[in-house]
């Protein structure tokens, strides 16, 4: 009997739950399956994700097939419909012992081939807590999980459920753990971070988590968090941004366009103005503080006016990290129902988006060039600066350490030192 094989789809947090999975299958002796974990940002993470499980049927034809996620909470028929799966789990499901255990099972009866409840119900977070996931030098806290927003384009909150908080005592014992096991930089990730606190009691906001972490665990070199929302930005986090250096300069924004009109209709809680004025607000108090973005081309109704202000968001929010997602309608959102634009423009203006994200990249690298850096070293040969910019080493250099080095010279895509 063979150990089980684990394919990933989608985002840091599934990532995260996978490795939480992994130890949830071994505990419980799961042999002889392939456990596929789904996204279902778009239309197209679906489809990769049934055309991946085809795959993985094909090469391993005598193993049973285990399909959780996004995906599996969304639509869980079009999983359990597919001759290849003999089992579709939900996301609570799947970080549960008790699942686990059943799997293990020599045979999966029609009882267990399907175990998807109403992920709305949930209330908890984070039962199964993992020290460790990343690289030997980057670890992934998991501190929230759901969204109570309901952005018209978006699928997630059906996925992943309301929006509910680890308390920041688990947190920072997480994360003591982790320093002393060695990591220099940690991670804060959920589905909608900046929500962080509201369900907790005094309803405390991320910057206070922040503040709490930096204050309890003074060992720990690096602190960084993933994607915000940044309307939601509390005055303690600003004053972090400040005051703390070992809270990284790099923000991962998630603005999804630059028109006011397409924001409004997207159902997002910022326009185009509040983008721009943070941005502004947080490089005026940490200077060397880069932004990612998350932005969509091709959203429903948006003219090519329309478009250009998500273009010029890039240069007018002073952009480094694009994620460009061309527009997918998910069926069940209401953006589904909106007047489409045609794909192969949604195609080209996601290219031009790209287009605009690689000359940042290019300018923000090219200022890199004679500065030195501290460098969080993923591998011998390539490490991070605290923008998470990559920088490449010819000499070899101790993983998991902070290197300080000088910037010799960048390729448009990377920085060697």
């Amino acid at each position: 009997m063979s150990a089980p094989v684990f394919s990933n789809h989608g985002c840091r947090l599934n990532q995260y739950e996978l490795e939480a999975m992994k130890e949830l299958a071994a505990d419980a002796g799961l042999r002889d399956a392939v456990v596929v974990n789904t996204c279902a940002v778009t239309a197209e993470a679906v489809r990769k994700a049934r055309q991946d499980i085809r795959k993985l049927r094909k090469a391993n034809p005598n193993a049973r097939v285990i399909v959780t996620g996004c995906a599996a909470q969304t639509e869980p028929a079009t999983f359990t419909e597919m001759p290849e799966v003999d089992a579709v789990i939900g996301n609570t499901e799947k970080m549960q012992g008790d699942t686990w255990r059943g799997l293990a099972a020599d045979f999966i009866g029609e009882t267990e081939a399907l175990q998807v409840d109403d992920i709305m119900s949930v209330t908890e977070t984070a039962g199964h807590l993992i020290d460790g996931f990343g690289t030997r030098s980057r670890a992934y806290v998991q501190v929230q999980n759901g969204c109570d927003h309901r952005c018209t384009f978006c699928i997630i909150p059906y996925g992943r459920g309301n929006s509910r908080s680890v308390p920041a005592g688990v947190v920072v014992d997480q994360i003591k753990r982790l320093v002393d096991k060695g990591f220099n930089e940690v991670v804060l990730t959920g589905v909608d971070l900046t929500s962080w606190g509201a369900d907790l009691p005094a309803a405390p906001k991320l910057g206070d988590l922040v503040m709490r972490i930096l204050r309890l665990v003074p060992d720990l070199p690096r602190l960084r968090i993933s994607s915000i929302d940044s309307i939601e930005v509390d005055e303690n986090l600003m004053q972090a941004i400040a005051t703390e250096h070992r809270l990284m300069p790099h923000l991962h924004l998630s603005l999804q366009h630059g028109d006011d009109m397409i924001l409004k209709r997207m159902k997002r809680r910022h326009l185009r103005d509040d983008a721009i004025a943070f941005c502004t607000q947080a490089r005026a108090l940490r200077p060397d503080m880069t932004f990612g973005a998350d932005i969509i081309a091709g959203f429903p109704t948006e003219t090519e006016a329309m478009f250009e202000n998500a273009l010029r968001l890039v240069e007018e929010c002073d952009l480094t990290w694009l994620h460009v997602f061309p527009y997918s309608a998910r069926e069940g959102t209401p953006a589904a129902r909106m007047p489409a634009v045609n794909g192969t423009l949604i195609k080209q203006r996601a290219s031009r988006l790209r287009a605009a994200g690689q000359e940042a990249v290019q300018r923000h690298l090219a200022a890199q060039v004679g500065r030195s850096h501290d460098i969080l070293m993923e591998n011998p040969h390539m490490g991070r600066t605290a923008q998470f910019a990559e920088v490449s080493f010819a000499a070899p250099q101790n993983e998991g350490t902070i290197v300080r080095a000088t910037i010799q010279q960048h390729t448009g895509t990377q920085l060697h030192a």
